[in-house]
């Protein structure tokens, strides 16, 4: 199960913010147990893109075969 404070991929676009699926964030709430997570997305300098909050669905957490990407957002 994806706990408070895991990363986790995001498994689809998120167009409202730019986001899309392959992008890592942090998850910061769990809601109704583990149904919905509150995820907080970052540049890779640390700051903050967004905090979403996404059905369970949407997310999986990262595996020790995934690799570091970066992208330039819009």
């Amino acid at each position: 199960m994806i706990e408070e404070h895991d990363r986790v991929v995001l498994t689809e676009r998120l167009p409202g913010q730019d986001l899309q699926a392959g992008d890592v964030g942090t998850v910061v709430h769990v809601s109704a147990e583990g149904a919905a997570y509150e995820v907080e997305f970052f540049r890779l300098d640390g700051h903050t893109i967004a905090v979403e909050t996404v059905s369970a669905s949407a997310v999986r957490p990262v595996a020790s075969t995934d690799v570091t990407h970066a992208r330039t957002r819009g």
